[in-house]
């Protein structure tokens, strides 16, 4: 069945002068529109601290689409939206914003008829999240009857550890439903990250092999060219394990790891995907530090608001087991860097190989190794690597790849990544948003290794040069496992 247009709805968003608004909300709604699946009953409301006023707010919109969207720009379909942006200058502290945010929702809603449904989008600073929704609560705003829903989207980092995670889902969770909140993370809208629960679940070639039987370890990846830039301040309080473990990464380890569910419904996903978090064994002090690997790229203390004695990671690499019936034994691998050789995500499977008795007395010497490499950026795709012969007389094999390209194959619209997330969010389909068990789960993976750094009295990270594939002390993390890291400045 094709999908629908989302029902009538507002979308508030809180930081709407923001860099987040401006490169992908802004954008992603203009796709949405021209994929014709936001409702004729709709508007947006930015809310920030900038003095500008409709007007400005909506030639900014304009030029970000422009800018941002991908392809050329429809001027009916840019003119159809910005035409439905107002904007509100205000604090998020402030109790008076809030009453005229509610003025302009009910004007909106008899002008746009949007039935009541609201969506307020969080595109702010972490430290203001429980403070946005405590002062919504407080103005009656996020109530939900007669029929009326309204939901929050909350941005990552949600959380700087377990304690500070626990205690904003206690915020949240004090006025508004589970059902209410969305914690979104933005790769869950890559097409191919949900392709890998149709390629598990929808295959009978992978499903039977998707275990310890068949697999001999699993590769996650998620590397960066660029390097921490302006956003030293931010970096340095929270260093590569923090930014992007307990979520990116650890998305896309449940993702490969989990049991099928029992349907598409998003309590049976995630379900599942705690499931995961759960097992994985937990990490003693000296387990962490022998597990964890982190490091620095040369030139990183020198950044903008970084301090010179920093040993904050902008490198980590870590060895995970997960002790349930389908992965014992079998290790996952996961590495996130700044400033490394290529800009890189996929999650690599491989396989243990095959006896190579029957070729004992010909010229192979060694197999070709099976891996099924899932590609989430920069391009989608995925990729089956396996040995074939190379015509002669003679036994000679050479490894060969059998490639699958999204945009090559499907002529994929231009996309922001977040597109399908905010439709999920005004239909109300919480399958990709983490519930707050599953984001508990994973700081819980991740805090040992938090407590192991901070006992651990080090003048200095490992260093790596800028543009290398990361530091050499990563590679005794597989090399003592006989194995090895799959090249990340290679094809």
């Amino acid at each position: 069945m094709p999908a629908q247009p989302a029902p009538p709805c507002v979308l508030v968003i809180f930081g709407a002068a923001g860099d987040l608004t401006r490169r992908l909300l802004i954008p992603a709604l203009y796709n949405l529109r021209r994929a014709r699946l936001l409702p004729d009953a709709f508007a947006v409301i930015g809310l920030a601290r900038a003095k500008k006023d409709d007007q400005a707010f909506r030639r900014d919109a304009a030029e970000s689409i422009r800018e941002f969207a991908g392809g050329e720009a429809s001027d009916g379909d840019c003119r159809w939206l910005v035409e439905r942006m107002s904007y509100l200058p205000g604090e998020f502290d402030d109790t008076a914003a809030y009453a005229r945010l509610a003025e302009l929702l009910s004007r909106t809603d008899k002008s746009q008829r949007t039935g009541g449904n609201c969506l307020f989008y969080l595109a702010t600073p972490p430290r203001a999240f429980a403070r946005i929704v405590s002062r919504l609560a407080e103005g009656g705003l996020v109530r939900e009857e007669e029929g009326r829903w309204r939901r929050v989207v909350v941005e990552k980092p949600f959380g700087s550890d377990l304690h500070s995670a626990q205690a904003l889902n206690r915020e949240l969770l004090a006025v508004l439903g589970e059902a209410q909140i969305y914690r979104i993370d933005h790769y869950l809208g890559k097409e191919t990250v949900q392709n890998i629960m149709v390629l598990r679940f929808a295959n009978g070639i992978f499903e039977p092999l998707w275990n310890r039987d068949h697999i001999d370890h699993v590769q996650i990846t998620v590397a960066e060219t660029l390097s921490v830039e302006r956003r030293g301040k931010f970096y340095d309080a929270t260093g590569a394990l923090r930014d992007m473990v307990p979520n990116h990464l650890f998305q896309l380890l449940t993702l490969a790891a989990m049991e099928p569910p029992s349907c598409f419904d998003a309590d049976a996903l995630r379900s599942e995907k705690a499931k995961v978090l759960d097992a994985v064994h937990r990490f003693g002090r000296e387990d962490a530090l022998r597990n964890a690997v982190r490091a620095q790229y040369a030139g990183y203390r020198r950044a903008p608001d970084v301090a010179p004695d920093s040993i904050t990671e902008t490198y980590v690499a870590l060895k995970l087991m997960i002790d349930n019936w389908r992965w014992a034994g079998v290790p996952f691998y996961l590495r996130t860097g700044k400033a490394l050789a290529r800009r890189r995500t996929e999650v690599a499977i491989q396989f243990k190989q095959a006896p190579l008795a029957l070729f004992r007395d010909t010229p192979v010497e060694q197999l070709t190794q099976n891996d099924l490499v899932l590609q989430i950026q920069p391009e989608e795709g995925v990729t089956l690597r396996f040995s074939a012969k190379v015509p002669g007389p003679s036994i000679r094999m050479d490894g060969v790849a059998m490639k699958f390209n999204y945009r090559e194959r499907f002529q994929s619209a231009p996309s922001t990544g977040y597109e399908t997330l905010l439709y999920d969010c005004m239909t109300g389909d919480a399958s990709l948003f983490q519930r707050a068990d599953n984001i508990e789960a994973g700081w819980r993976v991740v805090q040992p290794v938090l407590d192991a750094w901070a006992g651990e009295r080090v003048p200095a990270l490992p260093v790596y040069a800028a543009g290398a594939s990361g530091p050499a002390e990563t590679d005794a993390l597989l090399e003592r496992d006989h194995r090895r890291w799959r090249v990340l400045d290679g094809p």
